[in-house]
């Protein structure tokens, strides 16, 4: 009961200050899962991959959740095979393929689609639902096990997956865990929106694929003002940049929207 009152004080905590991770007076009083998780946040808003967010998640994993000794993420791919994009020690990805080819396990179960988006065992060794899985993940020497569902897409064919998270004692793993681990596949699955990439390789390209696409369109926006105001390619950009601000409208977007209604706009 404490452990949970602890653990809901430090939510309320982080809520109350994540507005202003600056202030230092602020953060001298906040809680470290508050301070960590601000850390998180910002770390996250300056990745420039899918797959950086995702390192950042599983290695933020290991340091938030207590018991935590190995991390791991499984993504689905459409045609139902599933893979370990990143991970926090080569063992993590072995014990993950281990459930691919045997069909059974803790992160095949939460990136099912129809999954139960909580899976969690406190002892593996003699863990019933898993008895080709289990006992071999105790000969590598991890006892426990915490896997929650990533669902970055409704839309069909939905790529899901999970984090998981392994720990070499038993009953390692308390409710609080389960929490952290949720709000650790939130930024998860927010990264991953949007794309059906489910390797690393995948990953790292599709956001360069979206990064070229998005340098190009602004290019467009740019000749656009150009040609319309008689400007250089910096004011152009400049002038769009400024707007973007000034609308709240990501800068992608709004030129985006020039270029494909520059007829209609004045």
């Amino acid at each position: 009961m404490a452990d949970e009152q602890n653990w809901a004080r430090d939510k309320a905590d982080f809520v109350a200050h994540a507005a202003d991770p600056n202030n230092a007076s602020s953060n001298s009083s906040r809680s470290p899962l508050a301070v960590e998780f601000a850390a998180l946040t910002r770390a996250l808003l300056d990745a420039s991959t899918v797959a950086d967010v995702l390192e950042q998640v599983v290695h933020a994993a290991l340091r938030l959740v207590p018991g935590a000794d190995l991390v791991s993420i499984t993504l689905r791919s459409p045609d139902g095979a599933f893979h370990t994009p990143v991970e926090t020690a080569p063992v993590a990805a072995e014990l993950d393929q281990m459930q691919y080819r045997t069909g059974e396990g803790p992160c095949v179960e939460a990136a099912r689609a129809s999954g139960p988006g909580y899976v969690r065992s406190d002892d593996l060794a003699h863990e019933p639902a898993w008895p080709t899985f289990g006992p071999v993940a105790a000969e590598y020497g991890y006892t426990a096990v915490l896997s929650t569902t990533l669902l970055p897409d409704i839309r069909l064919p939905r790529l899901s997956g999970s984090l998981n998270i392994y720990s070499q004692r038993p009953g390692a793993f308390h409710d609080q865990s389960g929490e952290t681990a949720l709000l650790l596949a939130t930024h998860a699955s927010l990264a991953l929106a949007g794309t059906q990439a489910v390797v690393l390789g995948q990953l790292r390209e599709a956001q360069l694929h979206q990064a070229l696409a998005s340098r190009d369109v602004i290019g467009q926006a740019k000749g656009i003002l150009m040609h319309r105001r008689g400007i250089s390619a910096d004011e152009a950009f400049d002038q769009l940049r400024r707007s973007s601000q000034d609308m709240n409208v990501k800068l992608g977007d709004l030129a985006a929207t020039l270029a494909t209604r520059h007829t209609e706009l004045d």
